[in-house]
């Protein structure tokens, strides 16, 4: 079978590189490699415009105090619908509105009797 009517049937033979060399076919040579990948060709890298520790630092601050902030309310959220289950049932006055509130201040004054 020759080389054309095999490529021509979709099908190629395997062919040993001893029996290509005594036909007379040039033999590509052997290359030599070693295993180093190149991805791209070599560039500076490019450093970001540097931020200040300053505005790091508030940075930090502020996530922090927001993080302190919102564990601060689910605790108190947590600890009042805690209570608030404990208590038992409310009695029926206390569901009634309050129209007003009024205090008052009592000074109260022992006064001694003039002979004494």
């Amino acid at each position: 079978m020759s080389r054309n009517e095999s490529t021509q049937n979709g099908s190629a033979e395997i062919v040993d590189a001893d029996v290509v060399e005594d036909l007379g076919a040039p033999v590509a040579s052997e290359e030599t490699v070693e295993g180093v990948p190149v991805l791209a060709e070599v560039r500076a890298v490019q450093t970001h415009s540097p931020t200040l520790p300053a505005v790091q630092t508030a940075a930090a601050v502020a996530t922090g105090f927001v993080a302190g902030a919102a564990t601060l309310a689910l605790v108190r959220r947590h600890t009042a619908r805690k209570i608030a289950r404990s208590r038992g049932p409310r009695r029926a006055l206390d569901a009634l509105p309050i129209v007003g509130s009024r205090s008052f201040l009592v000074d109260v004054h022992l006064l001694a009797k003039p002979g004494e």
